[in-house]
């Protein structure tokens, strides 16, 4: 029982207009958070700092707001972590303020498997778009989350292709969790909710606001295992999330573009300041192997789906890999002579070359010939 009202306790002091996370952090590093703070009076509220508005409404309404969090924090149905939970994704944790309660939206489960943070500008090209597509559809094919912030732009582009590709997407909102901004985006976000995650750090019915997107950004940062910038102007929201990244210790990679595009400063000065820089997916993969292991094709598929057994063989590889790698078997090809051989779109014949050769059973040699290992 004392260990749902503490939680029921933050969720109350981190939804108590006037109390930020710094004042929360300076209660529990002093030893000050706990039970306890139920039978303080307002003079003890002042004494810690608060206003005497403030302290006047916990001293008076904290118990019964208490109570009500211990309601919502029973029902299963209410998705809300806190810090103080075993449910709090580990990464997150580890990143600089992080936040001490999330809502959530969607499948959770979702937190549990390895993300790449993929973002970008808000009013992308043509170029932006394509690329962006492609490499979220590489990496979801890989095994891993596509993050971002359900923002305009990129951030739109890398959602909606993670749903259509098969993977996994979570949107980071600006906004409480039901709020749905930008407005636009109304079908996407009910998608991202049934098939995907949204989270948020604001109680839902918080109205966007300009200065919670930065905040926003940490988060996004703090649940990747990297951030890959795809396109963004020298003043981009893109950037405060790479620098979240690298204050969480993080990785950060950039998408090179046309030196005369105003939407490439960003990326470039990131590649100039240590970014890696980005080509192709692989860029990105080959930095985590050690994940790469962990992650399974089939977790974004129904465990009863009774046509799973026609995706893998026993060696691991789906019906397309095997296909391809039983005419790689009988000399190296080129990737027309794949596509004349298959009849696939380039696509999704790329993505099965990509996949082969992350699984080590095909190499690429310079031509664009493939060849078995």
């Amino acid at each position: 029982m004392k260990e749902l009202i503490e939680r029921a306790l933050l969720v109350a002091l981190h939804e108590t207009d006037g109390i930020g996370w710094k004042t929360i952090h300076r209660f529990i590093v002093n030893g000050i958070f706990g039970e306890d703070m139920i039978r303080f009076e307002e003079r003890d509220w002042v004494a810690f700092g608060l206003n005497v508005e403030i302290a006047r409404r916990l001293s008076t309404q904290l118990r019964q707001i208490i109570d009500e969090n211990c309601l919502k924090l029973s029902n299963e149905s209410q998705q809300i972590i806190t810090a103080l939970d075993a449910t709090y994704p580990d990464m997150l944790k580890s990143s600089p303020q992080a936040p001490w309660v999330i809502y959530l939206k969607g499948n959770v489960h979702l937190l549990k498997q390895p993300g790449i943070a993929i973002v970008g500008t808000r009013v992308p090209t043509a170029y932006g778009r394509k690329i962006g597509s492609m490499l979220t559809e590489e990496l979801c094919g890989a095994g891993f989350i596509a993050v971002s912030g359900m923002a305009r732009g990129i951030d739109s582009v890398i959602h909606d292709q993670a749903l259509r590709c098969g993977g996994g997407t979570i949107a980071v909102l600006g906004a409480g969790i039901d709020v749905i901004y930008p407005p636009e985006n109304r079908s996407l976000y009910e998608e991202i909710a049934l098939r995907g995650l949204i989270i948020s750090e604001y109680p839902p019915g918080t109205k966007a606001h300009p200065g919670f997107f930065p905040q926003r950004n940490r988060i996004i940062a703090g649940i990747t295992l990297g951030t890959l910038v795809v396109e963004a102007d020298a003043r981009s929201g893109s950037l405060i999330t790479a620098d979240a990244a690298l204050e969480a210790g993080r990785d950060v990679f950039a998408v090179p573009g046309p030196i005369t595009s105003p939407k490439s400063r960003g990326t470039l000065d990131l590649i100039k300041q240590g970014a890696k820089l980005v080509t192709c997916s692989q860029d990105v993969l080959e930095e985590y192997d050690s994940w790469l292991p962990k992650v399974k094709k089939s977790v974004f598929k129904d465990d009863n789906d009774d046509t799973a057994s026609d995706k893998y063989d026993v060696n691991g590889l789906t019906k397309d890999e095997m296909e391809i790698y039983h005419m790689l078997q009988q000399g190296s090809g080129t990737l027309d002579d794949l596509l004349e051989r298959t009849r696939w779109d380039f696509g999704h014949l790329h993505s099965v070359l990509l996949s082969l050769i992350i699984k080590k059973q095909i190499t690429q040699l310079p031509g664009a010939l493939y060849k078995i290992i």
